[in-house]
């Protein structure tokens, strides 16, 4: 049980390898930037205690 547990995840890290070398390859190739969107704004409540 455990050596065809070790196999899939040995053939799943394979796989997300692949496709970032594929994702990779896609971005140059083509010339596009490739630019996640709007960064994650975390907002601090103005009334909130310094704890610092």
């Amino acid at each position: 049980m455990m050596k065809r547990v070790a196999t899939i995840a040995f053939y799943a890290i394979g796989v997300l390898a692949m496709l970032y070398l594929a994702l990779y390859a896609y971005v140059t190739f083509t010339g596009r930037d490739f630019e996640p969107g709007d960064p994650i704004h975390i907002f601090r409540k103005p009334d909130a205690p310094n704890y610092s």
